[in-house]
């Protein structure tokens, strides 16, 4: 059959995508007379950001001493842990958190008022906290529909304020010291960064081989579905909120020994940072799509991005402008992308 004959004009059309609840097809690569694939903007934009992500780090003086990379790694680990949690988080289509760097900061104080009871005790009343704190927002969401972003914003002030008031606004010093051990650097590398292979490892294992973690996806795919469906959309929330409060009250645990003291402001960016490790790790922001070892790559890269802009000599402020661009620019990629797929 010749090309007249066809009356798609002898034009790629792609097959329709049995893993999209609406049936529509990807859009098709973009081709030329000669039927070769030719790049789009989609396929250029990733590529010219790490081409020029790597000019700027094969160009900044130490960036590969060995202590920088160090440096770098246990950086990845802070935001890595609790980009993962998150990522289960938006898989189950919860969208993000944020009250995460206040969440962090009233476990980490929590940790530290408890040394004299032990590393161990310690440690377990920083994790059922965090998991206490993100669950029960996760059960608001799964069983009353609340929106994930006006909850987290009233949580996030309301910890905040519980911050301040434990702290009295000062500085909370532990009694003794317990939690020195969790700075040990095994093989030269900080713990967190076994920690956070081990979180890794376990999160991408919940997702793909349980059957809560496949059920997050089903529910973030289509959430009125998941309902007709009849599966447990309030428990599979509860799960993955559970999952992220964990994640997060580790992260709360290391960043506490690592400063050996809390304030208020200890989790800093946290939030801003792990949002922008899981969107550019590929996870879908409207659930439904992601991986946990995806997002750990994500975390390096918003590590290494600070690591270069830090070393260059740019502020603190400049380092939020860019990772708030990098966030802003995902978000309008993966719009213009889904846009162009319906088309």
């Amino acid at each position: 059959m010749t090309s007249a004959d066809d009356p798609t004009g002898g034009a790629v059309t792609a097959a329709p995508d049995p893993r999209r609840p609406d049936g529509a097809a990807d859009p098709a690569p973009v081709t030329g007379m000669s039927g070769r694939w030719r790049p789009g903007a989609f396929a250029i934009g990733p590529a010219v950001l790490m081409l020029l992500l790597v000019t700027l780090a094969v160009t900044t003086p130490r960036f590969f001493s060995a202590d920088n990379v160090r440096a770098i790694l246990a950086s990845s680990a802070f935001v890595g842990i609790t980009a993962i949690g998150a990522t289960l988080v938006m898989i189950s289509g919860s969208v993000v958190s944020l009250a995460t760097a206040q969440t962090a900061t009233v476990v980490a104080m929590l940790f530290l008022s408890t040394q004299q009871l032990g590393l161990a005790v310690s440690l377990l009343i920083a994790l059922a906290a965090g998991v206490a704190l993100t669950a029960s927002q996760g059960a608001i969401i799964g069983y009353w529909n609340a929106n994930p972003i006006v909850l987290t914003i009233a949580a996030g002030f309301a910890l905040g304020g519980a911050a301040t008031w434990f702290s009295d606004g000062t500085t909370v010093y532990p009694e003794v010291k317990a939690f020195d051990a969790l700075n040990a650097t095994p093989l030269a590398l900080p713990l967190a960064v076994y920690a956070l292979l081990a979180v890794a490892v376990l999160a991408e294992w919940t997702l793909r081989r349980t059957t809560a973690g496949r059920q997050m996806y089903l529910v973030g795919e289509n959430r009125d579905a998941a309902h007709a469906a009849g599966l447990p959309v309030g428990r599979v929330t509860v799960i993955a909120w559970a999952f992220f409060g964990a994640c997060i009250a580790l992260t709360g645990v290391f960043l506490a020994s690592f400063h050996t003291s809390a304030t208020v402001t200890l989790g800093g960016t946290l939030s801003l940072d792990a949002i922008a490790a899981v969107l550019l790790g590929g996870t879908a922001i409207a659930g439904g799509r992601g991986s946990a070892l995806q997002a750990l790559g994500g975390a390096v890269l918003i590590s290494v991005i600070s690591d270069v802009l830090l070393l260059r000599g740019f502020s603190t402020g400049v380092q939020i402008l860019v990772k708030g661009i990098l966030v802003l620019a995902v978000v309008i990629f993966v719009y213009l992308h889904a846009t162009k797929g319906r088309r």
